[in-house]
């Protein structure tokens, strides 16, 4: 009831904006730190190499400190990365339809979704290998039972500096009249 009266008196503040971007960040931090720890129980066995393109940005040197269950023949296998990437993938598209009606009471369109996804598909990839990064770099200390969590949280503020302008300033922009953009073609 107490936020309801917040949302209804400052909706369009950009500053209550910010503030219930975080709050539906917070749940799509718990989903996506949840999948992280859960993901890898059913990809750990997967022993497919990383397609070409992908192995620079997976460089096992990088990534490990010695021998990995998650490198065949000096290539890093998909069931390091898709753990990663999936909890990625389904907690930021469970925030993109949760910003749109509850943060920004915007419309979305198949232009700005198309826009999102290939914005979410590049800070996907960078935030899997810094999970990826993090997450090894942390396995050899005293936080290692930590380091998938840590690692998913540092993926997750990197995020939120990224999506809270694209999703406020060019997806879910208001018109002068408080409304959503249409989409190309749509009548106003």
């Amino acid at each position: 009831m107490f936020l309801k009266k917040l949302d209804e008196r400052y909706k369009d503040s950009a500053f209550w904006q910010f503030v219930k971007f975080n709050i539906v960040s917070l749940s799509i931090s718990l989903l996506q730190l949840i999948l992280a720890n859960i993901l890898p129980v059913f990809f750990d066995g997967v022993t497919d190499v990383l397609p070409s393109f992908l192995r620079p940005v997976f460089d096992p040197e990088t990534l490990f400190n010695g021998p990995s269950g998650y490198v065949v023949d000096g290539i890093v296998t998909w069931g390091y990365v898709l753990p990663f990437f999936l909890s990625n993938l389904i907690a930021n598209i469970y925030g993109y339809f949760v910003n749109m009606r509850a943060t920004f009471n915007g419309r979305g369109s198949r232009w700005g979704l198309a826009v999102y996804l290939i914005v979410l598909t590049a800070l996907i990839l960078f935030s899997t290998w810094l999970q990826g990064y993090v997450t090894a770099k942390l396995n050899v200390t005293s936080l290692a039972v930590f380091s998938r969590t840590i690692a998913a949280m540092a993926a997750g503020l990197v995020q939120m500096a990224v999506l809270f302008p694209l999703e406020k300033f060019v997806l879910f922009k208001k018109d002068e009249k408080g409304q959503g953009v249409p989409e190309a073609g749509e009548e106003t």
